[in-house]
């Protein structure tokens, strides 16, 4: 099943709504009572509106009615939903005829008449064959693009002798004008699929933190809240890169250590690409292998026990016409690597127990703290997959780095979280910028976070002794650099670390604090890999 997703989305529900999703069905003909038979089973699940039009003037209306109401998923069937994908600014989920709807259909029109005629969309391909040679049926099928081509394949099959016309809505519409009877193709079934998936889809998104879409446009820089800050050179030079690279749709690594802000980077990307569907973001390394396979490139119903009736769509699909994000892409297990290898060079993608893929357009970007060549060499990451996705590159710089921007970024964390500028006193600030930040932006943030609710409690200026108090990790921490540029003793290596042993974890953990994430920064690993590190030392 392909799915379309949008460019923009709506304004956000009214709380009077509820949580529930809102589904606009676009049908015309004979679908629209099909659809008015099976929206009463779905009403508890999700607000449904039907909107009984086709084609241009359901773009129109559509359009007009998304600047003052908020829809999530619209679905449509045939050639209604050819034409509305990559025009609505919303996903579409079309209603597919499986293979029982085919058979019950076609048997319906045999008892109608001995010569059948089939007519469907070009993007719908059913498979009948082995049926048709089984039951000894004199079918005759007929695909189409436009309306224009639908009279043509109605005419034609009539001068041919058809007696019966099995279809899309629209070319019973047109069997019936010149005297021939029609069978619906879809069944109420295929409709409450479509739904199914059109829920599943909602719940999708939610789930990858995909991100509002944005209309196309030039390079904007993105809210504060969002905005990759700092003067300095190196930050400079980042942002200038993202200019550059987003409009394009080549695919970008983006390196640093932890928290340096590498999804921030993926978002600006997305944001700055004009590409029309969401950004969808995906830790490689918070899923066990067994898991991310089906979360990644979703499953057909029956692939496996436990399937739902179905089947689900994956992220992959999901990022249709947007951005799917790839965190920590060095822990992606191997036989996924040949996966994802597929979808970046066939531009389609193969879910779990499918024989027949699904295009996409999908740009993909991904993010390591690792080394990945080194990963190549240790032949635990394809080569091939490595240099596909390292087309365009963007290295972020460690705080200890830019020492220069914290001050901007301590008052910038301060207002955000509801100061009117940084309240340290300077030798409070200066401790800050001498303290080599394993954890980066995110650590910083996090210990501002902290000053902030011990700060409220006096609104004064907030001395270093304070500081100190709070934030103990400040204390007795040595800036040891042994040469001029080099990085500190508590910097991550950048090459692919192996699993230390037990007392060795229990060591560096100790020097922390028992912080996981000062840890995992220490021993070049993401906290994921970390946690998975502790938790063998456990069983």
């Amino acid at each position: 099943m392909s799915i379309s997703l949008p460019r923009h989305r709506s304004r956000l529900p009214d709380p009077d709504l509820g949580a529930l999703p809102v589904i606009w069905t676009v049908s015309v003909s004979r679908l629209t009572g099909l659809l008015g038979d099976v929206i009463p089973e779905f009403d508890r699940r999700a607000r449904i509106v039907p909107i009984n039009l086709g084609f241009e003037e359901a773009v129109d209306v559509i359009g007009q009615r998304l600047r003052r109401e908020h829809c999530d998923v619209v679905i449509a069937g045939g050639s209604n939903a050819a034409y509305l994908r990559g025009r609505l600014d919303v996903p579409l989920v079309p209603i597919q005829a499986n293979g029982f709807d085919l058979m019950e259909a076609l048997a319906r029109a045999r008892r109608i008449a001995p010569r059948i005629g089939l007519v469907t969309h070009a993007t719908d391909v059913p498979t009948f064959g082995s049926f048709q040679h089984s039951f000894g049926l004199d079918i005759e099928h007929r695909r189409f693009v436009t309306r224009e081509d639908a009279r043509d394949c109605i005419a034609d099959l009539r001068a041919n002798g058809i007696e019966v016309i099995v279809g899309t809505g629209m070319a019973i519409d047109y069997a019936e004008q010149v005297g021939l009877p029609g069978v619906l193709l879809y069944s109420a079934d295929s409709v409450r699929q479509a739904f199914e998936h059109a829920l599943e889809l909602t719940q999708t998104l939610a789930r990858s933190g995909a991100s509002t879409p944005r209309r196309r446009g030039p390079f904007k820089r993105p809210d504060s809240d969002h905005a990759l800050l700092g003067d300095s050179a190196s930050m400079q030079q980042v942002r200038e890169r993202i200019a550059l690279y987003a409009p394009h749709d080549s695919t970008v690594l983006v390196t640093g250590a932890t928290g340096t802000g590498k999804e921030l980077v993926a978002r600006q990307l997305h944001a700055g690409s004009g590409r029309r569907g969401r950004f969808v973001a995906l830790n490689c390394g918070a899923i066990s292998e067994s898991l991310l396979e089906a979360e990644l490139f979703g499953y057909n119903e029956g692939a496996f026990t436990g399937a739902r009736r179905g089947g689900r769509v994956g992220l992959v699909e999901a990022a249709d016409g947007g951005t799917l994000f790839l965190d920590e892409i060095g822990e992606l297990p191997l036989p996924l690597q040949t996966r994802l290898l597929r979808v970046l060079e066939e531009r389609e993608v193969l879910r779990v127990g499918a024989t027949e893929p699904t295009p996409v357009d999908v740009r993909v970007i991904a993010a390591t703290l690792q080394t990945l060549e080194a990963l190549v060499e240790a032949q635990r990451f394809r080569r091939d997959l490595y240099y596909r996705l390292a087309a365009l590159r963007i290295a972020l710089p460690s705080l200890h780095e830019r020492r220069e921007d914290v001050p901007l970024l301590v008052a910038h964390f301060f207002r955000l979280l509801g100061a009117m500028d940084s309240p340290l006193a300077p030798d409070a600030l200066q401790r800050l910028g001498e303290y080599p930040w394993p954890g980066n932006v995110r650590e910083l943030r996090n210990m501002i976070d902290r000053l902030r609710i011990h700060w409220q409690q006096g609104h004064g200026e907030l001395s270093l002794p304070q500081m100190l108090q709070w934030l103990p990790e400040l204390q007795g921490i040595p800036v040891r650099i042994d040469a001029p540029g080099a990085l500190p003793a508590l910097w991550p290596v950048t090459r692919a670390a192996a699993r230390p042993p037990a007392d060795e974890l229990k060591r560096v953990l100790a020097s922390c604090g028992d912080n996981r994430e000062q840890a995992a920064a220490q021993l070049g690993v993401s906290r994921t890999t970390l946690w998975r590190w502790l938790r063998s030392d456990l069983d």
